[in-house]
């Protein structure tokens, strides 16, 4: 009854209720796109490989090549970060059928957070050489929205464009955002997601907070030893419901619902008993409107370090009543991509809500002493699946949680 009086007055005011997935596009360690990604899914493949001294997840693309799929002149002076969005946006719309058109009235919400650090991180390295020879255009795009700007450009994304920079939670709250929009008939068409590459700056910025593992990452692992960073872009299409009426479309799924939280402990851990998670947790169940035994998947933020791992657990742990719903990492694939994290693990979870996927948390060898949790180890590829709530959370306390529902 309540619903029906909500939906009456949606349709009266333009506000929407629903807000569905029509299109994926992903790059990663483990594809460049979805076809590769899930392939590489199905034989447990992981992207973390050992780079000289140092484990990373680097797609298997350098930007000379990026720039050949894209068709664009390797002259033109683009970050990596910026090309990787391109190629996911671009795989995006083109699944969801966006015609050029359409794409004049779409919005494009992005994130990220090194930005154009690999292209400033040159002209460092110039610098330090010859003052003199140094090239200007390397830092123009080193502002986290520049590359919002230049993928929207190119596909002609112009109704609205935002970006947004949460640490390791961007991508999931500039989906949120964009669902926002949608939910208030500000657009009807929203692509969202994030890009980040991989950097000399991140890398030893995380060295220094002595949270990077020397060996694969183990998330909620009793062994886990800190993160292994990776790259690349994830992004999805949402639609209104008055778009699909009028295309006809099958959406992979909805986004049924999406929460924020900043417990505000540590300006780069999170607190020990999981306010902020839990928090971000109960706000998504409580706009999708679900118990929390309706969660059939938890796709966690499981970065492999002490602090995040138990951080989470005991959110989970706290949410569930300890009667936890099969959870793991897909960091365990992808590496931890930062502010592209969320966009990654949204598409990973809307596969998993379409095709019945649970993710193996690999590495894993040897529960945790302070909680009775296990993750999934093993690969079901036929799991009956109505409602997959995915973690994100970054430094600063930034914590946000989507669930992604069976239509």
């Amino acid at each position: 009854m309540i619903y029906a009086t909500f939906a009456r007055i949606a349709s009266k005011t333009g506000y929407c209720m629903n807000v569905y997935i029509t299109g994926l596009g992903i790059v990663s360690g483990i594809g460049l796109n979805v076809s590769e990604t899930l392939s590489s899914i199905r034989q447990c493949r992981t992207g973390i490989r050992l780079k000289d001294t140092t484990y990373v997840s680097e797609v298997e693309s350098d930007n000379a090549n990026l720039c050949k799929m894209l068709d664009i002149p390797e002259t033109q002076t683009l970050s990596r970060t910026t090309l990787l969005s391109m190629k996911a946006v671009g795989e995006a719309l083109t699944d969801a059928d966006i015609i050029e058109n359409d794409k004049k009235t779409s919005a494009l919400v992005s994130s990220t957070s090194t930005g154009g650090m690999d292209l400033s991180e040159q002209y460092y390295r110039q610098m330090k050489t010859d003052d003199r020879k140094t090239r200007l255009r390397y830092v123009i795009s080193h502002d986290c929205g520049a590359g919002t700007e230049q993928t929207a450009a190119r596909y002609g994304l112009m109704h609205f464009q935002t970006t947004v920079s949460t640490a390791c939670s961007s991508a999931a709250n500039a989906i949120m955002f964009g669902a926002r929009l949608i939910k208030q008939g500000l657009a009807d068409r929203v692509i969202a997601g994030g890009a980040d590459a991989l950097t000399e700056f991140t890398i030893n910025g995380f060295r220094s907070l002595m949270i990077y593992d020397s060996l694969p990452c183990r998330p909620f692992d009793d062994t886990r030893n800190g993160l292994n960073l990776g790259e690349g872009a994830g992004y999805v299409v949402m639609e209104s419901e008055q778009c699909l009426m009028r295309s006809g479309k099958t959406p992979y799924c909805r986004l049924s619902g999406y929460g924020n939280a900043n417990d505000a402990y540590h300006q780069t851990a999170s607190s020990p008993d999981g306010n902020g998670p839990f928090g971000a947790m109960n706000k998504a169940l409580s706009v999708a409107g679900l118990l929390p035994e309706g969660i059939d998947y938890v796709n966690a933020h499981g970065t492999g370090t002490p602090n995040n791992d138990l951080s989470e657990g005991q959110a989970m742990h706290r949410l569930f009543s300890g009667q936890l719903p099969r959870f793991g990492s897909t960091k365990t694939f992808t590496g931890h991509t930062l502010g592209a994290a969320g966009g990654i693990e949204a598409v990973l979870s809307v596969l998993s809500v379409r095709h019945g996927l649970l993710y193996p948390n690999l590495n894993f060898r040897q529960p945790m002493h302070e909680l009775p949790i296990l993750p999934q180890t093993k690969l079901l590829t036929d799991a009956k699946i109505r409602h997959v709530m995915s973690n994100s959370f970054g430094f600063g306390g930034n914590c946000s949680t989507l669930i992604f529902s069976k239509v």
